[in-house]
């Protein structure tokens, strides 16, 4: 029998991280054995409800690094990892090689190990347009990450106009295949 494949999905301080049970069910449903990753703000999100979390993937979730004397989470190695929701910030952070955090040190490594790693972003229309954001999108496609802007991937929303609920947790999942 087949151990089913492992998958990182990392959820940053997006509207949709507020429905990240809907993303781990998706995948679970395409076949991944999911370990969940938070940003540091995504966290404070879900810190009510992280028991429920740990029991639908069945792992700790994870939204930092382990201190020096601490032992590392038992988690499998990812075979995959798919960061979604990805705000402006941590696109930008991760664009800059900026690792302080867990939830963009992972896929900044993973990239570089051969692991595939997909990014769907989730940002407004007004944000979107800073110089940044096309520079660091261009930054991580240059280094083999999928990022599903455009071309039947994610279209900014009008600020104020998001529906989070709405985040298409499927398209991301089949864009790992």
């Amino acid at each position: 029998m087949d151990m089913p494949r492992v998958l990182y999905l990392i959820a940053t301080a997006a509207g949709p991280t507020q429905f990240v049970d809907r993303g781990v069910r998706v995948a679970q449903e395409a076949g991944w054995d999911v370990c969940l990753v938070f940003s540091p703000i995504a966290a404070t999100w879900w810190w009510g409800r992280m028991d429920e979390l740990e029991e639908l993937t069945g792992h700790p979730v994870r939204h930092r690094y382990t201190e020096p004397d601490e032992d590392a989470p038992d988690v499998p190695p990812a075979d995959a990892m798919l960061v979604a929701p990805l705000t402006t910030t941590s696109l930008c952070r991760w664009g800059a090689g900026i690792t302080d955090s867990l939830s963009i040190g992972l896929p900044a490594e993973a990239v570089h190990l051969g692991t595939p790693v997909v990014a769907m972003p989730y940002w407004s229309t007004a944000i979107g347009t800073q110089p940044a954001v096309p520079k660091a999108v261009a930054t991580l496609r240059e280094q083999g990450v999928r990022v599903l802007l455009g071309d039947g991937g994610f279209e900014p929303h009008h600020p104020r106009a998001d529906e989070p609920a709405a985040f298409p947790w499927e398209l991301a999942v089949e864009a790992l295949e």
